[in-house]
């Protein structure tokens, strides 16, 4: 096996994070020496045109002086690239003798349309490219619903095995969300507390201060409970929630997530008024400019939601009475990737009559634009106390930036590509899991249209409609802005 066909070679994904991904492992020595990246899109380019491409993408998206002039030429001596219509079944001869004198590639990376999922894979197997070691690599979305996810997978199914087939969800790459396992099992002062006994609350926010960012066509046809809601943030759900695995290997981490995501309680006709918000984000300020509203942005009027607050219930043992409330949005006031572990309050403070008052202790696990754990902490403040004693919340912060300053900071497409040339599948997401979230997240659009329930107008560079805060402050709750 040596090379790694990569299709969608000149699409944004690959330029953005693909192309300079792959840079920054060769420069690291972690690519066998006689890996050849073959790269394939409809452009009509050759391999010098697709060197070009690349060493622009590298240029313009790899920072802290990687590498030189010298590591730049070296990697895109590995590259080829084959010029092919997904959907012409005469293209794919050429890409096998592209992929080596066996014809055999060592994982093929789809980065294309949903759309061409089946004519592709139908393509491989009639050209020879499903060897029996391939693995397959496929970049969301998974079909629009339950139904198409099933066609996709289907296609899958009938060339690639589960074993060899690795569905991405970039936000596992993310290194915080690996320290989110590390944080439970690797210390023994979490996992004890860790359940309805002394969690009140989890909060789970992926907030976007962009609007539509040349992405129309898809995004309408989306929307944001299917473009964040059924992936990412379910995928962060499922790790905060799951039961501790035997070990940390693909089948024992995803079979604890899967429980979690079959054990979701179902949002439907008669709840989705009060455990769902959506809204549609109009004309505001972003970034001090104005700016203008989806519907303008898009050019028509339509019932698309670009911003999803929810109130998620685990029916389980573990999280009985625990409401996991899941937020997401376009144009909203800041960027910000959070998961938010609220835990209950002491239950006698002995400090109230010395005139003291507390917060409970809090969980901030900060994803993206930064990545930091911070644990919020109940202190005196010094003095004598003769008025009183007095407490103050401190931060313990564990800056990953600080405490790791010496290792550089790699992107998620780094670790996950990595896994898929080398084989290891824990971070991808099993047919299992894509289908119970989708079965969870049909239910919630088909309650909502039942319902005839709209998206609720929101001003750029606010954090929602106001309904939003009143499905939290229901329950004595409001979101960590």
């Amino acid at each position: 096996m040596s090379a790694l066909l990569l299709f969608g070679a000149t699409g944004d994904l690959a330029r953005r994070m693909l192309w300079p991904s792959l840079y920054a492992l060769d420069v690291d020595g972690l690519l066998a020496a006689d890996l050849r990246i073959v790269g394939t899109a409809r452009s009509a380019l050759d391999r010098d045109g697709l060197a070009a491409l690349v060493a622009d993408a590298i240029a313009a998206h790899v920072s802290g002086g990687l590498g030189n002039d010298a590591a730049v030429a070296k990697f895109l001596a590995r590259l080829d690239y084959v010029p092919l219509d997904a959907t012409d079944m005469a293209g794919y001869g050429a890409l096998r003798a592209a992929a080596g004198p066996d014809g055999c590639p060592v994982a093929i990376f789809l980065s294309t349309a949903p759309s061409l999922f089946g004519a592709t894979i139908a393509g491989l197997q009639a050209a020879g490219l499903a060897c029996d070691n391939v693995r397959l690599a496929l970049e969301k979305p998974l079909g629009s619903d339950l139904a198409s996810s099933r066609v996709i997978n289907d296609a899958v199914a009938s060339a690639f095995p589960e074993d060899r087939t690795f569905r991405i969800d970039h936000y596992l790459g993310k290194e915080t969300v690996q320290n989110l396992l590390a944080l439970r099992f690797a210390n023994s002062l979490f996992e004890p507390l860790w359940n309805a006994g002394h969690i009140d609350h989890v909060q789970i926010t992926i907030a976007e201060t962009v609007g539509l960012e040349g992405r129309v066509d898809f995004y309408d046809g989306a929307g944001a409970l299917r473009d964040m809601v059924q992936n990412h943030m379910l995928q962060l759900l499922a790790l905060v929630a799951m039961e501790p695995p035997g070990h940390f290997g693909p089948t024992s981490v995803r079979d604890e997530k899967v429980k979690v995501l079959n054990a979701l309680r179902r949002i439907d006709t008669g709840n989705v008024a009060a455990h769902c918000v959506t809204g549609q984000y109009g004309p505001g300020v972003a970034d001090g400019k104005s700016v203008p509203g989806y519907a303008e942005e898009l050019g028509h009027a339509s019932n698309t939601e670009t911003f999803v607050a929810l109130k998620a219930n685990i029916d389980n043992w573990r999280w009985k009475g625990v409401p996991f409330y899941l937020r997401t949005g376009k144009r909203l006031p800041s960027r910000a990737s959070q998961i938010v572990i609220q835990f209950k309050p002491v239950p006698h403070l002995i400090f109230d009559t010395k005139g003291a008052t507390v917060s409970a202790n809090k969980l901030v696990i900060e994803l993206q634009p930064n990545e930091n754990i911070r644990l919020m902490l109940m202190t005196k403040t010094p003095g004598l106390d003769r008025d009183g004693i007095r407490l103050r919340e401190v931060p313990l912060d564990i800056g990953m930036d600080n405490a790791f300053a010496d290792t550089r900071r790699r992107i998620a497409y780094e670790r996950l590509l990595l896994d898929l040339i080398e084989g290891r599948s824990t971070l991808f997401v099993r047919r299992d899991e894509v289908e119970a979230q989708w079965r969870w997240i049909d239910g919630i659009r088909a309650a909502l249209a039942a319902n005839g329930i709209a998206p609720k107008p929101y001003a750029a560079g606010s954090w929602g409609p106001s309904a939003a805060i009143g499905l939290a402050e229901r329950d004595g709750v409001s979101w960590h802005d």
